[in-house]
């Protein structure tokens, strides 16, 4: 075979394995999945075919960015019991009644009352604008009857008894709320729009939020189907703590997670995709905590002192050459790595031995030098008594995202954004894991006494020359 016909056939076997991971023109809204848009949310058929292919067997996954539950929801209807973590508090609403089931029979009735209201329920007489806290300028980011009709949509979920009934009504809401915001929706940030726009725009709220809650109704009816099947339901179970910061025993032993299937933030939310931008307009409507410092505690918003260690060489290297370059950056984006280690050991020790770990990860680009977040992902476990099964690669089809921005947050520097995603596969080994700090303790301790030791070689042999 000649070396053209080789490379040929090379790249069409690597284009088909890109082409297995891509799913292009699937639909990625069916069953719950419906429910609420989400910034670079994971599609479900990558879920699915993670947990299809690492996860036999499996009686326990976790999702340590969880979003707004995608594999969450795939691990459940496969009869697996799902524990998830966001810090950011909308995307754990989310995903806590994407995995939910409600009564039918409440759901149904509240649905009715909800079109009664909406045609008998009168106009609020506003004489000034309400106090939401978490929006400082309520006018600029509403316009004054979508104020009074989303107020009278709060009054309406507040007065429904069933938890879950509940919590389903207030995942329309918080989507009726920011499509009906004077911020543009093809965005993530917010911006408002521009004065022509503005004029014209004119939202139907009531409308907005029927539609919803009946696209949600039909999407947990199919769930609904699917978890019939099982006679025990498989427990769901979502958090808020950082991972960076440790995952709590009561929560999650170690070694009991059989799969974890994530998507960690591709870099800080300063400059890549702002959750808690997104999210502050709907979860200040619901009362949420802290709705305006979501983007403060995500990953990479803490900047350390200097760039920190990390068990990774081409990582380093990478960061060595943007600090060439900026240095405030690399230090940026070494903080970044620098939470992104920290929340994988962390998440390490709770995997059992012989489990997987499955990152789907993004190499965005800073200062025009591709940052190796796949190589990291894999040296950062190796690291922790990991192996590297596999890496998948895919193409990243239609993602609401622009193709190009600006990273640094210099007006007109604009750089391409991310078009590929990598799919890193790690299992604990089955031998037991030492710990990174441990290996490093012991590395560092090997050297000094081989050096103690070559000290002592040459001062006897000192003493007996002088002999």
């Amino acid at each position: 075979m000649r070396k053209s016909q080789q490379l040929s056939f090379l790249e069409e076997s690597i284009a088909l394995a890109i082409d297995e991971w891509t799913f292009n023109g699937a639909s990625t809204r069916e069953l719950t999945h419906c429910y609420h848009d989400y910034p670079a949310r994971m599609i479900p058929q990558i879920a699915e075919k993670l947990i299809d292919l690492y996860g036999r067997g499996a009686k326990m996954l976790f999702d340590p960015y969880c979003g707004t539950g995608t594999s969450l929801v795939e691990g459940v209807i496969r009869g697996i019991d799902v524990i998830g973590t966001d810090i950011n508090p909308l995307a754990g609403m989310i995903a806590q009644a994407k995995t939910s089931l409600p009564d039918f029979f409440v759901l149904d009735n509240s649905i009715r009352h909800f079109n009664d209201f909406v045609f008998r329920s009168q106009p609020i007489k506003l004489e000034k604008p309400p106090f939401i806290p978490g929006i400082s300028k309520i006018e600029f980011w509403f316009k004054s009857q979508v104020i009074e009709k989303l107020l009278r949509l709060k009054i309406f979920i507040d007065t429904l008894e069933d938890d879950e009934v509940r919590l389903f009504f207030k995942i329309a809401f918080s989507e009726t709320v920011r499509e009906s915001s004077n911020t543009r929706n093809d965005e993530f940030k917010l911006y408002r729009y521009g004065p022509e726009k503005l004029r014209l725009f004119n939202p139907n709220v009531f409308s907005m939020m029927s539609l919803k809650l009946k696209r949600n109704r039909l999407g947990l009816e199919r769930f609904a189907e699917l978890m019939s099947q099982f006679k025990d339901f498989p427990t769901a179970k979502i958090y808020g703590f950082n991972t960076v910061e440790g995952i709590p025993e009561e929560y999650i032993k170690k070694n009991s997670i059989d799969i974890v299937v994530t998507s960690p933030p591709y870099g800080d939310s300063h400059t890549t995709v702002a959750y808690g931008q997104y999210s502050r307009l709907s979860a200040a409507w619901l009362g949420l905590e802290e709705p305006e410092g979501v983007d403060r505690k995500l990953m990479g918003g803490k900047l350390q002192k200097k760039i920190p260690r990390l068990p990774s060489k081409h990582l380093v290297e990478t960061i060595e050459s943007i600090s060439q370059k900026d240095s405030k950056r690399a230090l940026e984006v070494a903080s970044f790595y620098h939470e992104l280690h920290q929340s994988v050991t962390n998440i390490a020790q709770v995997i059992k031995p012989g489990g997987f770990a499955c990152y789907v990860v993004g190499n965005r680009k800073v200062k025009g030098t591709v940052l190796p977040t796949d190589v990291a992902i894999m040296d950062f476990f190796s690291a922790l008594g990991y192996e590297h099964v596999d890496t998948h690669h895919r193409i990243i089809p239609n993602k609401r995202m622009p193709l190009r921005n600006s990273p640094t947050n210099a007006t007109g520097v604009l750089e391409e954004t991310m078009t590929r995603e990598y799919i890193v596969i790690m299992r604990r080994k089955r031998m037991g894991v030492v710990s990174e700090k441990k290996s490093i303790y012991y590395a560092s301790s090997k050297r000094k006494k081989s050096k103690l030791r070559k000290k002592k070689v040459v001062k006897r042999k000192t003493k007996r020359q002088k002999r």
